[in-house]
Formats: structure tokens, C-alpha cells, sequence
């Protein structure tokens, strides 16, 4: 048996990424369940917080809205047989990240493209300025 790690918050900030308000914000929320505490009421994380947390930073990293993000905990802590309606939300959310990353392809296109023109500028200006090898032998 793998012994259990215990993350004091600034530990837990450090591991998920989250500053430290946003953890205490997902927990008074209900986004992350209550946090155990030691005997001098400090929060200590746990190994399984500090998966979810993983799970919370790739959802929200991927733009996922907090309202989905509470859907998702809610159906998680409902136990398995809400697996159908997690695998749902999920692949929404899959769908709506494919479209942010085909809109983003398309700006990125047209980010080359002005880049390609600048340097096609440059490429003339050069040509302006390089002397004939006439006017260099004389």
C-alpha cells in the first residue's frame, strides 16, 4: 500500500497550478469538496485532491465554464452510474474545444500570410538596394 502524501495549500497551489484564492474558490463553491484539515484547522490536501485539481486545471485550461465544471463534479460525485452523462459532457466540451482550435487555425493562416507578405516587403527592399555589377565595378 502506497503511502498517502499531505500537501499543505501553498504545496497544493504549486502542484495544480491554481493560485491560492482560486483553491480556496473551488472549494467554497463546491468545485473541489471540502479539504481535510489537521488539528490546528490548517488544510492539508490529499493525493485524490490533488488529481482533481489536475482534472480541474485541464478542463478549465481548455476553456471549459465553471457552471460545466460544477456539472461535471456534481455527476462525478454521484457515483458510476453517471458515467453516460459525464462521457455526454465531456464530448461537448471535446467539440467546442475542436471548434476554438479550427477558429484559431484560421487566424493563425492569416497571421502567416501577413508575415509572408512582410517579408516578401523586405525581400524587394533588398533587391532595391543591391547595387548592378555594373555600377559595383565602377
Amino acid at each position: 500500500m502506497r503511502p498517502v502524501s499531505v500537501y499543505t495549500p501553498g504545496e497544493a497551489a504549486e502542484e495544480s497550478g491554481f493560485s491560492l484564492d482560486t483553491l480556496r474558490y473551488y472549494e467554497r463553491i463546491g468545485l473541489l469538496e471540502p479539504v481535510q484539515r489537521n488539528s490546528a484547522g490548517q488544510r492539508r490536501f490529499s493525493d485524490g485532491d490533488i488529481g482533481w485539481l489536475g482534472m480541474l486545471r485541464c478542463l478549465r485550461g481548455t476553456g471549459m465554464p465553471i457552471s460545466e465544471m460544477l456539472r461535471f463534479a456534481e455527476l462525478t460525485r454521484a457515483g458510476d452510474h453517471t458515467v453516460a452523462d459525464r462521457i455526454a459532457l465531456l464530448e461537448a466540451h471535446d467539440r467546442a474545444v475542436e471548434a476554438k482550435i479550427a477558429e484559431l487555425r484560421e487566424k493563425q493562416s492569416a497571421i502567416q500570410y501577413k508575415i509572408g507578405y512582410y517579408r516578401d516587403v523586405l525581400a524587394l527592399d533588398d533587391l532595391d538596394r543591391v547595387p548592378d555589377e555594373a555600377d559595383a565595378s565602377t
